[in-house]
């Protein structure tokens, strides 16, 4: 028994249909058999039907509705236009009140910076006097330790000595004694001569 036209057309839909692809071998075994040229020259014919369905009817649109067309389009257009422009100059305000606003805070920026800057070099320079009257006094220090120094060995060379001194002044203190005692004993000693001669 011959196989149809009709009989491939409906394999190839149901192929199709189902998401395979309709190819010669696939149509073929669905079909059980058959010669390839046929089912190939109908295979053709089914992919022109296919393609002819598958792309629209197209035809240039009357004069009177391509011009209509194109006065909608063209007022469109500029609705549109006007739209835009405005949103853009809308935009451009905005973009210029940011612009305004960031140059504010950079010139408050640097104003801050410059402040900054000044009070670090201030907190410089009182750190620099303050090293300075440290270093100032460390010095002062350490000539009045030297000072102290040569003024306790001076105290204690004058100590050393007014004791040296005062064992001098005791011991002629004690000749001195001595001596008197001497005398004391020689003038009795005259006296008593000058009594015996009387």
């Amino acid at each position: 028994m011959a196989i149809t036209t009709e009989q491939i057309f409906a394999v190839a839909d149901h192929l199709d249909a189902s998401g395979q692809n309709p190819t010669l071998a696939a149509v073929r075994k669905a079909v059980g058999g058959g010669s390839f040229t046929t089912i190939s020259d109908a295979m053709n014919e089914w992919k022109a039907r296919k393609a002819a369905k598958e792309t629209p009817l197209r035809e240039p649109a009357p004069t009177a509705i391509a011009e209509r067309l194109t006065e909608f389009g063209t007022e469109m257009w500029t609705f549109a236009l006007e739209l835009a422009n405005g949103r853009l100059a809308s935009e451009r305000e905005a973009l210029e009140a940011a612009r305004v606003q960031l140059e504010a805070g950079k010139l408050e920026a640097a104003e801050l910076a410059d402040q900054v800057t000044a009070e670090l070099e201030e907190t410089r320079g009182k750190l620099a006097a303050l090293e300075a009257a440290e270093l100032a006094a460390q010095r002062e220090a350490h000539e009045l330790r030297g000072q102290l120094a040569t003024s306790n060995e001076r105290t204690a060379t004058a100590l050393a000595r007014a004791q040296e001194i005062e064992k001098r002044a005791n011991d002629l203190n004690a000749e001195l004694a001595r001596v008197n005692e001497q005398n004391s004993e020689l003038l009795k000693v005259v006296t008593a001569e000058k009594r015996a001669r009387k």
